[in-house]
C-alpha cells in the first residue's frame, strides 16, 4: 500500500461519541484517541485534507432523557459534542497533530466559531478541523451534521467510522442471519428502513450525491485503508 495513492483528497470523518470512551470506565479513552491522531497524521502526511465530526453518545443521548423536552435534550447533546470537540483538539495537539476546533454555535470563549471559508482554508493549511456542535439545530443527529458539513467543506466523502463493520440488513447483534452489504443505495436504506444512517442524512446525501464509507474503526489504521483506496465495510451512495 506504501506505492498508492490516496483515492481521495479531502475527506470528512464520522467519528461516533462511543468510540472515543473504547475499552475505558469513564468517558474518553486518551491512549485510543492518540492512536487515532497517529493514523490522521499519516494521512495528512499523505496530502489528505481531514475534517472531523463527533457524536456524543458518550456522554449524553437525547433519546434516552425520559420525559425531557426534545429541543432541550438535542441542545444538551450538541454541548457534549462541543466536549468531546475539545478533547480531540487538545490531544491531537499534543502528539504534533495540528488541529482546530470550530464550533457550530457560539462558545466564542473556548473554540473559533465554524465558517465554511475558514474551515476550508485550515484544511488547505494541513490542518485537522473538528466541527462541534452538530448542525445546530435540535431535531437533527451527528449524521445529518457531518452529511451537511461535507458538502459545505466540499468533502470526497464520508468515512463513517463506527462499532461494526459495515451495514446489514438487520442488528447483527440481535440477528445472527443478518447479511452485510457490499454497497447499497440511499434509496434502499429510506426504502428497507435500514438503521445505517438517519432519515435526514440519507436524504440530504442523495439529494447531493455524496459518497460514504461505513466500517469498523475498532483498528484506527483501517481509516487510512479506506482513504487509500482499500475495500472494506459498505459503500453508500445515489
Amino acid at each position: 500500500m506504501e506505492n498508492l495513492q490516496p483515492k481521495y483528497k479531502r475527506v470528512l470523518l464520522k467519528l461516533s461519541g462511543e468510540a472515543l470512551a473504547k475499552d475505558c470506565n469513564g468517558i474518553l479513552n486518551f491512549e485510543y484517541i492518540e492512536q487515532i491522531a497517529s493514523v490522521l497524521k499519516k494521512c495528512i502526511a499523505e496530502g489528505v485534507q481531514i475534517a472531523i465530526v463527533v457524536g456524543a453518545g458518550n456522554i449524553w443521548r437525547g433519546r434516552q432523557s425520559g420525559k425531557m423536552d426534545r429541543a432541550r435534550a438535542d441542545q444538551m447533546g450538541m454541548l457534549a459534542t462541543a466536549i468531546n470537540s475539545l478533547a480531540l483538539e487538545e490531544t491531537f495537539n499534543s502528539v504534533g497533530l495540528k488541529s482546530r476546533a470550530m464550533m457550530v454555535m457560539e462558545v466564542n470563549s473556548f473554540a473559533d466559531p465554524y465558517r465554511i471559508r475558514d474551515a476550508r482554508r485550515h484544511l488547505d493549511e494541513g490542518e485537522a478541523v473538528i466541527i462541534g456542535g452538530g448542525t445546530g439545530m435540535p431535531f437533527f443527529s451527528t449524521d445529518t451534521a457531518a452529511a451537511i458539513h461535507a458538502a459545505e467543506i466540499g468533502a470526497d466523502v464520508i468515512l463513517m467510522a463506527k462499532n461494526i463493520d459495515g451495514i446489514y440488513t438487520a442488528d447483527p447483534h440481535i440477528d445472527p442471519t443478518a447479511k452485510r452489504y457490499d454497497e447499497i443505495t440511499y434509496r434502499e436504506i429510506l426504502d428497507k428502513e435500514l438503521k445505517a444512517l438517519d432519515i435526514p442524512a440519507s436524504a440530504f446525501c442523495m439529494e447531493n450525491d455524496i459518497r460514504c464509507y461505513a466500517f469498523e474503526l475498532k483498528d484506527p489504521m483501517n481509516i487510512y485503508k479506506v482513504i487509500m483506496g482499500e475495500k472494506m465495510g459498505t459503500e453508500l451512495h445515489r
